[in-house]
């Protein structure tokens, strides 16, 4: 069985000090089968700095962030892939359920009755291959949206649904757009502007 891909928080092939940290971390792991993947959510922009922070604390995690091409050449060139949320590794038995309630910046972890949810390994695996090949790719182009226009949600909580766009928000890379969602009446709902794409109707 191929152990995980050494990746950085790119997705990208980490460097020789890198990869022998997180070799480190994967021998420890092999030894210890109660540690799992867990989607930690983080405060708004924050993803970066909950990143350093659990580095030093030498905490195996991913953070899946890809190149963007925006319209605005002043704008950052990197995004989070699902911004708001870290990929912890851990073993809540040994650290207990409540080590990532208190990080600077972090919500704690994405639990379900109390309970902290596991993400699959194989998800996490297939999830580094993916941003690996967008970025190899030359990342993701932002598009230019008209009000009223049809968009489709391609990732986070509401992936698949079909959206009216509303807005680009002032100064981010994040737009508004109107869904119906368990109402006959469209919600504004914020979103990355790489969560969305032109819908084909």
């Amino acid at each position: 069985m191929c152990g995980p891909i050494t990746v950085d928080e790119n997705g990208a092939p980490a460097s020789s000090r890198q990869a022998s940290k997180m070799l480190a971390l994967h021998l420890r792991r092999s030894r210890n089968v109660t540690q799992n993947w867990y989607a930690l959510r983080v405060k708004p922009h924050k993803e970066r700095s909950v990143f350093e922070y659990l580095q030093g604390r030498e905490v195996e995690l991913f953070a899946p962030t890809v190149h963007v091409k925006p319209k605005n050449p002043r704008a950052a060139k990197k995004r989070p892939y699902f911004p708001g949320y870290l990929f912890v590794y851990a073993d809540l038995q040994e650290e207990g359920q409540q080590a990532f309630s208190w990080i600077p910046g972090a919500h704690g972890l994405v639990a379900f009755d109390d309970e902290p949810a596991i993400v699959p390994a194989h998800l996490i695996h297939e999830l580094q291959k993916r941003i690996a090949q967008l970025n190899a790719q030359g990342g993701v182009e932002t598009v230019d949206f008209k009000k009223g226009q049809h968009v489709r949600i391609v990732s986070g909580p509401f992936e698949g649904y079909e959206a009216i766009f509303d807005m680009r928000l002032s100064g981010k890379e994040r737009v508004q757009v109107l869904l119906r969602f368990l109402s006959d009446h469209p919600q504004p709902v914020q979103l990355s502007v790489t969560d969305i794409e032109n819908s084909k109707r």
